[in-house]
């Protein structure tokens, strides 16, 4: 159980950490191409990044608590981050050293209330899993566990001690740290950082209640059941509670262990496929989805008998942990289900109007340049799997990338909720299929999937074309009347027509021209400062600290909302 002092000196740590990079970004990233010096700061820019991200990884991995969690979130943030950042931390797990046993008896027992012989008839003091969070034991059940449940064999998992006070401290200064991200303008108008600290501790304070994991196990079970591709360990509610989770024991073989799968007959790639398939189903048709779906949540079970005879395959996809779901309104599924089709018809105009849909850009967002760069995407690299992408020159791939990134990163973003955890869960599943089969190409598991939500939408279409065809007609019947209103505006000159972009434009040229002025300002007061004659000491003394305030607007102006810190825009 960590005291006062370590818990203070995990915060100042985090607190420290952020604050020197904060600094330095600030230096190289606004100052120097304010004072003209952007070549200096561009040069070294990819190696500062990869730096920095190195340093995040060293500091997860010593920590632990969330801190692995946020490496994670952050590595499947390419809309917001930066390619050297995301590339560094992609690999991060749970790379924490296990609790000493008796620590986590201690622990088990007292939220139990029994010695751990009493709660089963064994356990393995070596642990299945250690995690930031928690570890995982094997067990075996009591006779009267194993009669009421149908199992032997289960594994429970336990928190670490103490994990409660350290996820605190670690949300408290991270929400210090979005604090002083958000009122840097540049940082705020394309991400709603306080939003996304606190979506990220909604999260993590359900992934350490077991109780609702345990519950998420059950929905998630409940939502395959009859599916004979997917299964889930079965929960042992007599030996659960919020900080101990017993389920069956599932263990079976890795999803990314190539060489078990096929000693075991299992065609990797068919596994690759799958894995999509269930994924797919599991974000646009049911709108629950696990979302943390690496390698070490999923496993590869052999089956035979007569379910594999039913299944039409030896295997199954067992999930484990479930921690971390994520859900989908029907209003956002519907959306997700229109940029899937969208895909598909490798269409980028219909990607990026799903996108606006979506409402992952705000409504002002000026999408022609996202519009082409996602029709050469299609154009050029639409169709490739990873074995493809391999073939094609480096150098067009690290150029398209930049320039990609670029467009995508200048755009004002917003997130709806839980998507965050959709960007998450895909990225990990392609990954996933990529490893698991290098020709493994994500368009072809699209398009099927997108067929079959295209056939199951056309019996709406129909209904579709009466709404819309009511509401033409509609406009039809009421555009003589505003057709004479603004006839009649015209006439007595009270028509108005706002141009958003020319206002933000003079906006922008009208701080700019404050700005040079209070160069100029400067410039004059430091040269007569410094020609002061010699007699004249304490006026050349005054004219020199008089053009400080003049310096800092010139520098300045513009780089923080009017007024102290703005409320964010996305």
């Amino acid at each position: 159980m960590p005291d006062v002092a370590d818990t203070r000196a995990r915060y100042r740590r985090i607190l420290r950490f952020a604050a020197r990079y904060i600094a330095q970004a600030w230096w190289f990233e606004l100052f120097l191409p304010r004072i003209g010096l952007a070549r200096i700061s561009a040069r070294g820019r990819a190696a500062r990044l990869e730096h920095i991200a190195k340093r995040f990884h060293v500091l997860a991995v010593d920590l632990g608590g969330l801190m692995i969690k946020v490496g994670q979130f952050m590595s499947s943030r390419l809309d917001v981050l930066p390619p050297e950042i995301t590339r560094e931390l992609e690999g991060l797990q749970d790379e924490v050293p296990a609790v000493p046993f008796e620590s986590i008896r201690r622990a088990a027992e007292a939220e139990l209330g029994m010695p751990l012989e009493r709660a089963f008839a064994s356990i393995d003091p070596n642990p299945l899993a250690a995690a930031s969070l928690g570890q995982a034991h094997r067990v075996r059940l009591s006779a009267v566990d194993a009669a009421d449940t149908g199992l032997d064999d289960g594994v429970v998992k336990i928190q670490r001690p103490g994990i409660d006070a350290i996820v605190n401290v670690d949300l408290a200064a991270l929400r210090r740290v979005a604090g002083w991200l958000s009122r840097v303008r540049i940082v705020s108008d394309h991400v709603d950082l306080p939003s996304l600290v606190e979506e990220f501790a909604h999260v993590s304070l359900e992934e350490i209640d077991y109780i609702h994991e345990a519950a998420n196990a059950e929905r998630f079970a409940e939502n395959f059941a009859g599916d004979l591709r997917v299964d889930a360990p079965k929960v042992v509610w007599e030996r659960t509670t919020r900080r101990v989770l017993t389920l069956a024991d599932v263990t079976a073989i890795k999803i990314n262990d190539i060489d078990g799968l096929r000693a075991a007959g299992i065609d990797p790639s068919a596994v690759a496929s799958e894995f999509a398939a269930v994924m797919f189903d599991q974000l646009f048709s049911h709108g629950y989805f696990h979302a943390d779906p690496h390698p070490g949540n999923i496993f590869v079970t052999p089956v035979d008998g007569q379910r594999a005879v039913d299944a039409g395959r030896a295997w199954t996809l067992t999930f484990i942990d479930f921690g971390m779901m994520g859900e989908v309104t029907d209003s956002l599924r519907g959306g997700l289900q229109r940029l899937l089709i969208a895909v598909a018809s490798r269409d980028g105009k219909g990607l990026v109007d799903s996108i606006h849909d979506v409402g992952v850009l705000l409504p002002s967002a000026d999408t022609a340049e996202l519009e082409r760069a996602m029709t050469q995407l299609f154009a050029r690299f639409g169709g490739m799997g990873l074995s493809e992408l391999q073939q094609v020159d480096p150098r067009e791939l690290r150029a398209f990338a930049t320039e990609f990134g670029d467009v995508v990163r200048a755009l004002p973003f917003q997130l709806p909720e839980n998507f965050l955890l959709i960007i998450r869960a895909m990225s990990l599943t392609s990954g996933m299929c990529s490893a698991l089969d290098p020709n493994f190409n994500m368009w072809s598991a699209v398009e099927p999937y997108a067929g079959q939500l295209l056939r199951e939408q056309g019996g709406n279409a129909v209904q579709a074309l009466a709404k819309q065809a009511v509401s033409v007609a509609g406009v039809y019947a009421r555009l003589p009347g505003r057709l004479d209103e603004l006839t009649t505006r015209l006439e007595t000159g009270k028509l108005a027509v706002e141009v958003p972009g020319v206002d933000e434009r003079m906006r922008r040229l009208e701080r700019t021209g404050r700005r040079l002025v209070s160069a100029v300002l400067f410039a004059g007061l430091l040269i007569g400062g410094m020609a002061a004659r010699p007699e004249a000491r304490n006026l050349g003394t005054a004219l020199k600290v008089a053009s400080v305030p003049a310096l800092l607007h010139a520098l300045f102006a513009g780089a923080f909302g009017p007024g102290g810190p703005r409320r964010p825009r996305v």
